[in-house]
């Protein structure tokens, strides 16, 4: 009897070390994929001007009455993060109080312009999203001049008039990622990524 219960003993330690084994590798793996797949930055499509282009220049009518200029050659006392989106997307209107966070928190370097087109009622539009701290102008020539296809989308231009980075928003990640490439000197965290395992992959080898 007591030679079972040893057994089983034994038995049962060992499964737990085998658990344990597995539990670790198991994390081991998990974290391995993390690295692969994040950080997930803004995807830049379109056939537009690309980062390091000086920005298409345009002085347009904002819906307030006010004029603003966009692109052209610098320099100005803040960058600007030009934000394309549609009246009627789900997902514009989602990244609204991001929007008004980030013009808070960026305000000494960061200046956000709302860019969109068409026949819609603009002016509800800002009235029921709370734009009105933003410049907004609607403009189909701005949206063509930038290639903006599909929204949202978001082109942050630096105070030299030069395209930092660019890509599609549907979250506030992808929103931040924009300023974390200018500030990382590169075109998208997409093209960090990959010199960054790149140059993993040459130390590696050697």
């Amino acid at each position: 009897m007591t030679g079972a219960i040893v057994t089983a003993l034994i038995a049962s330690w060992i499964a737990i070390l085998v658990l344990t084994v597995m539990v670790f590798a198991l994390a081991r793996q998990v974290g391995l994929l993390h690295e692969r797949v994040s950080p997930a930055g803004a995807l830049s499509v379109g056939a537009g001007p690309k980062p390091g282009d000086l920005a298409p220049e345009f002085n347009l009518p904002t819906l307030n009455g006010a004029s603003i200029e966009i692109g052209g050659a610098g320099p100005r006392s803040h960058a600007t993060l030009l934000f394309f989106l549609s009246t009627t997307c789900p997902v514009c209107a989602t990244l609204v109080p991001i929007l008004r966070s980030l013009a808070k928190t960026e305000s000494e370097t960061l200046r956000i312009v709302i860019a969109s087109d068409g026949p819609d009622d603009h002016q509800a539009f800002i009235r029921e999203k709370g734009l009105e701290i933003f410049p907004y102008v609607v403009s189909t020539d701005l949206g063509m001049a930038y290639g903006i296809g599909k929204l949202p989308y978001g082109v942050l231009i630096d105070e030299r008039g030069i395209i930092s980075a660019h890509g599609l928003c549907n979250t506030r990640e992808h929103i931040e990622s924009l300023l974390e490439a200018r500030e990382r000197g590169v075109s998208s965290i997409q093209d960090y990524m990959a010199a960054t395992r790149a140059e993993e992959n040459e130390q590696g080898a050697a």
